[in-house]
C-alpha cells in the first residue's frame, strides 16, 4: 500500500487534531498542521516574495497574520518533505485548495460533520492547565479533582477563545472562509462525509477505513 495523502476538513471542534494524530501513527505518516510547520519553518527567507517582512518569525513576533503566500510555501516545503501525510487545518479558503491541487494529488478528503450545537458544547466545555497546558473537558475528559491538573497540580482555566461568544464568532468565520472549501470537494465528488459525533474511537474507525481502501 502507498503512504497515502489525506486532508481532514472539519469546523474548530470537531476533533480533527486528535484524529489526524491517531491516522498518522497507524499509517505511520507525517501529520501536518498549519502551526506545526510555520514554527518549524519561522526564519525561512522569504525575501523574494512581495511581503512586508522576510520571514514568517517576524510576522508571528509582530502579531499579524502571516500571508496566504507563505503559508503555501510552507505547506509546500512540508508536504514535499513527507512520503505521506495527514493534512489539517489547510486549505483555510478556496484560494488555498486550488494552490493545494497544484502542488500535490490528495488519495481521500474527509469532512468531520458535527452540528454547531455539539461543537458550542465540545468547545466551551475545555479546560487548559494554566502550567503545563494540558487539556481536559468538563464532560468528555474531566480531571480526577475538579480545576486541578491530573499532570501536574496546576490550576484548570477556560481560555478566552473557548467562552460561549467567542466560539460561535469563530464558528461563524470558519463557515464564512472555509465552508466553500468543504463544497469545493463536495462539487468535485471526492469528499467522504464522517459523523463526527460518535466517539473518538468509532470515528477514528471511520477515518481508518476510509483512507484504507483510498490508498
Amino acid at each position: 500500500m502507498s503512504e497515502p495523502h489525506v486532508l481532514l476538513l472539519g469546523a474548530p471542534g470537531a476533533g480533527k487534531g486528535t484524529q489526524s494524530k491517531r491516522l498518522a501513527d497507524e499509517f505511520d505518516i507525517e501529520h501536518v498542521t498549519t502551526g506545526d510547520a510555520l514554527r518549524a519553518n519561522k526564519d525561512m527567507d522569504i525575501s523574494h516574495m512581495d511581503t512586508e517582512y522576510d520571514t514568517p518569525r517576524a510576522y508571528m513576533e509582530a502579531g499579524e497574520l502571516v500571508p496566504d503566500e507563505v503559508v503555501n510555501e510552507i505547506v509546500k516545503t512540508a508536504l514535499q518533505e513527507a512520503d505521506g501525510y495527514v493534512l489539517d487545518g489547510y486549505p483555510r479558503n478556496l484560494d488555498q485548495a486550488e494552490y493545494l491541487s497544484d502542488i500535490t494529488d490528495l488519495d481521500v478528503v474527509v469532512f468531520l460533520d458535527v452540528s454547531e450545537s455539539e461543537l458550542v458544547d465540545r468547545l466551551t466545555g475545555r479546560r487548559v492547565c494554566d502550567d503545563c497546558g494540558a487539556n481536559y473537558h468538563v464532560e468528555f475528559s474531566p480531571p480526577e479533582t475538579e480545576g486541578v491538573c491530573d499532570e501536574c497540580g496546576g490550576d484548570l482555566i477556560q481560555r478566552d477563545d473557548d467562552t460561549e461568544d467567542t466560539v460561535r464568532e469563530r464558528l461563524r468565520v470558519y463557515e464564512e472562509n472555509t465552508e466553500p472549501v468543504v463544497e469545493h470537494y463536495r462539487d468535485e465528488g471526492v469528499l467522504v462525509e464522517i459523523d463526527g459525533e460518535g466517539t473518538p474511537d468509532e470515528v477514528f474507525e471511520a477515518i481508518r477505513d476510509e483512507v484504507a481502501d483510498a490508498a
